[in-house]
């Protein structure tokens, strides 16, 4: 079988390791995987960068820009089916699309001559710019006067109701289907404008061989932080982006009591934010952004509680990877979050944007060592049973063979009747 992955990038950002482990994975069970991104990162001799025309596209970039549609420049991906690894493969398998690189409006002219599946990683795919929407339900009946124009991707002018309009001939005109790492995305995009496919859901895999619970003492000596005090971990990569909640976080920490402030110490994981050095009056560690895995085991086994403040989210990988390493965890009861903190099992799920629950959360949590403690054997036990990189590839190959089965018969069915 072989399988050709599109997706923003290879390792930068979310949806992008999220793939690339697949990817990964999947090369394991002997599929031959690649990829083509728009930005990459690795030096992969299986992953390419997606085909593009930059002088035109840039062109055209200006104009599109400024009328407000993001992502139409991208001549360069009706290019795909010139590439060999587009023409080798069997089967496509769409990520994150919205990126510098590919036009959506490519999507029918790649899916007539290859079956495809559609990974949502957002839900960018079914609104008319906005990766989320957080309490706007517009995208249900074909947006327009957008509340959040400034959301990620930002847009310059009001043209949302135009773009999912697009969409929506795009997927009247394509073959798909739909996988949803979180259950909150799928019942969403069924209330969307894909509800015409079948819609699945497959969560995130992560290795669980190296993300795993370290012996803590070592963790932090490794990391050069002090044995007594109470880790508190923060990870993103800006860790000021609004959506996830750094801004909250502040006010959270700032309202524990001061005893208990005393004795912790935060560290985070990302583009440093230096409000979080100003405001909570807590000594503050900043690791920069790390992609090595490895690195990143040794941080999460370190920590006492993994917050994660986040205002809207699908599956975050990095609370995957810190309930892998036995870290119990403190969040808001947004999206996907709550398939991975389920209350007083692997942590403790806030009520949405509420300060001072999310405040009361972490302070009970390191007030109780026994609570915390057997959070964390839940949390490594359910990692392993429902989120490994193995179990993730194996759904993916059903899915995959069920789709060309299905191509196969269609294509018998076509023959026989033309043959009579």
């Amino acid at each position: 079988m072989k399988v050709l992955h599109i997706n923003q990038s290879d390792i930068s950002g979310g949806a992008a390791i999220a793939g690339y482990r697949l990817h990964k994975e999947l090369l394991k069970q002997g599929v031959n995987s690649k990829l083509l991104v728009g930005n990459l990162q690795t030096d992969d001799e299986e992953v390419n960068l997606s085909p593009r025309r930059y002088r035109l596209e840039n062109q055209l970039g200006r104009f599109t820009s400024r009328l407000g549609f993001n992502h139409l420049n991208y001549f360069g991906s009706f290019d795909i089916p010139k590439h060999r690894f587009f023409q080798e493969c069997d089967l496509l398998n769409f990520h994150n699309l919205h990126f510098a690189g590919f036009s959506y409006m490519a999507i029918p002219k790649l899916t007539k001559s290859k079956p495809a599946i559609f990974t949502l990683h957002d839900m960018w795919s079914f609104t008319g710019h906005c990766a989320y929407s957080f309490d706007c339900n517009r995208w249900q009946n074909g947006c327009g006067s957008c509340p959040y124009p400034e959301t990620i991707p930002a847009i310059k002018r009001d043209t949302t109701r135009w773009e999912w309009k697009f969409k929506n001939w795009v997927y009247r005109n394509s073959d798909l289907v739909i996988v949803s790492p979180s259950k909150w995305l799928a019942q969403q995009a069924k209330k969307s404008i894909l509800n015409q496919f079948s819609i699945h859901h497959i969560p995130y895999g992560i290795d669980t061989d190296i993300y795993k619970p370290l012996d803590n003492k070592l963790s932090r000596s490794i990391l050069g932080i002090p044995l007594q005090k109470k880790v508190l971990l923060f990870c993103a990569v800006k860790l000021n982006e609004p959506r996830k909640g750094g801004d909250l976080l502040i006010k959270s920490l700032s309202s524990l009591p001061e005893k208990l402030k005393k004795e912790c110490i935060l560290i985070t994981l990302g583009k440093p934010y230096s409000a979080l050095d100003k405001s909570t009056d807590i000594e503050t560690i900043h690791l920069g952004y790390i992609t090595n895995d490895r690195i990143k085991a040794i941080v999460y086994s370190s920590a006492d509680l993994f917050l994660l403040p986040t205002r809207a989210d699908n599956l975050p990988v990095v609370l995957q990877e810190s309930m892998a390493c036995g870290t119990a965890t403190v969040s808001f009861r947004v999206g996907g979050v709550q398939d991975l903190v389920r209350p007083n099992v692997t942590g403790y799920l806030a009520q949405e944007e509420n300060i001072e629950d999310f405040s009361k959360g972490i302070e009970v949590l390191l007030k109780d060592d026994k609570l915390r403690y057997e959070m964390g054997l839940n949390c490594r036990l359910i990692a392993l049973e429902e989120y490994s990189s193995k179990l993730q590839a194996k759904r993916y190959l059903n899915l995959y063979r069920a789709l060309l089965n299905r191509k196969s018969n269609s294509n018998q069915l076509t023959q026989l009747s033309s043959s009579i």
